[in-house]
């Protein structure tokens, strides 16, 4: 991302807040698919409202995001919430993923392309990554996200070739929202 991305993300955390405190639905629905005491990193975890929810469960999280106002934003939260989350701020397009191995990595509503040949390096064998990202048949009902932060139809298969599926999806969600869901896993090292 540019200048210009980090100051966008800060000044919409800075004027509207967190849009939501509640955790992604399918996050919630695979829930007990994730391991006790996972070491799991969220991705453009922005206000943390995914990141809260895994550390009220017992998780050690971080968040790794471009926007600083964004990651206070969750700092705060997490400690009303009286909970432990860590958290990064990086520049995906300029600085290295966070060094694993990871237990899990969620990703909502953000995408880099390149970051999945890293993600599967980071985790460990066996590692999970929950994955959710807008098609552009979600402009037929939705203006955002703009094109260029769309997968095309039937593409997010195509992201996780080398992991196992464990749940993939395509359609309209809870939310209104036509997405690519996928809970993932990483081959367990032979």
């Amino acid at each position: 991302m540019s200048q210009t991305e980090r100051e966008h993300w800060n000044t919409r955390y800075s004027t509207e807040g967190a849009r939501s405190t509640e955790p992604a639905l399918f996050l919630v629905e695979i829930a007990d698919r994730i391991p006790d005491r996972s070491r799991i990193l969220d991705v453009g975890g922005g206000s943390g409202r995914n990141a809260i929810w895994l550390a009220r469960r017992g998780h050690a999280v971080t968040i790794a995001d471009i926007s600083e106002s964004g990651l206070q934003l969750a700092r705060t939260a997490a400690a009303e919430a009286k909970v432990g989350v860590a958290t990064i701020a990086m520049d995906f397009d300029e600085d290295p993923i966070p060094a694993g191995p990871w237990d899990m990595i969620v990703d909502f509503h953000f995408i880099k392309r390149y970051l999945f040949s890293d993600f599967a390096r980071v985790l460990k064998p066996g590692g999970l990554l929950v994955f959710c990202r807008a098609t552009t048949r979600n402009l037929e009902r939705n203006e955002r996200p703009p094109r260029p932060f769309l997968l095309d139809e039937g593409e997010g298969w195509s992201l996780l070739e080398g992991f196992e599926l464990l749940v993939a999806r395509e359609g309209w969600s809870a939310e209104e929202r036509h997405e690519f869901e996928a809970l993932a896993r990483v081959p367990a090292a032979v």
